[in-house]
């Protein structure tokens, strides 16, 4: 392989004796882009190989006998196990978000409260200042209330997207806040966003003028579902 320094011999006897500056220049990096010289660079895998091997040799015992600092490596090993852990206690959190969002609206199959009952237990909560049980409450009343009116069909698995999207074809007049409701009974339940006031207000109004609506349509309700 041609070594360095013999590019000024090669030079010598290829080009003028005293080339200007800007001809030695291009000389030069021609003479560089050979094969040669460009198959003698390191590459990228050589480099990170060498930062690695480097990194290691850090850590080696040092040859007069002195403590060798192993500081870096507790720190690295201490990054690495923080991250497994956080994996095997909470998960993937995107993943688990997903999943969670997808839970049923009423959750507990043993969950046999009227709409008046759920309506009286979101009004104690948010008279407590806890508005994201009262959210969830309210909202699970607005469902209670049309399957005991067996309007629309509500079962342990229905979720309150589903829920929404039923009760639009009954309330098409209704369907923004029914979604709309939904989507803030996902995120209080599900997703910890925090309840607000506000929040609980819009759907216990919805909850009222639900009551007092008269249905475009009707689901077909099963004895199981207009009990729930």
């Amino acid at each position: 392989m041609l070594s360095i320094l013999a590019l000024p011999v090669l030079l010598v006897t290829d080009v003028p004796v005293d080339p200007d500056a800007p001809d030695a220049r291009k000389l030069l990096l021609d003479e560089l882009a050979k094969p040669d010289y460009a198959a003698a660079r390191p590459t990228l895998i050589d480099r990170i190989a060498q930062a690695i091997q480097d990194w290691l040799q850090s850590f080696r015992a040092p040859e007069d006998g002195s403590v060798p600092n192993f500081f870096p490596l507790l720190v690295t090993l201490l990054i690495v196990g923080l991250i497994v852990a956080a994996f095997v206690i909470f998960g993937r959190p995107r993943l688990q978000r997903k999943s969670r969002a997808s839970g049923a609206l009423f959750s507990d199959s043993d969950d046999t409260r009227s709409a008046a009952e759920l309506r009286a237990s979101a009004q104690r909560a948010a008279d407590a200042g806890d508005f994201v049980v009262a959210i969830e409450e309210m909202f699970r009343a607005v469902a209670r209330q049309l399957a005991e009116r067996t309007v629309v069909s509500v079962t342990p698995g229905t979720t309150a997207q589903e829920f929404a999207v039923r009760a639009g074809r009954a309330f098409p007049e209704h369907i923004d806040r029914l979604l709309r409701g939904a989507r803030t009974f996902d995120g209080v339940r599900y997703l910890d966003e925090p309840g607000t006031r506000e929040a609980f207000t819009e759907i216990a109004a919805l909850e009222r003028d639900i009551g007092t609506a008269k249905p475009a349509r009707l689901d077909p309700v099963s004895a199981h579902g207009a009990s729930l």
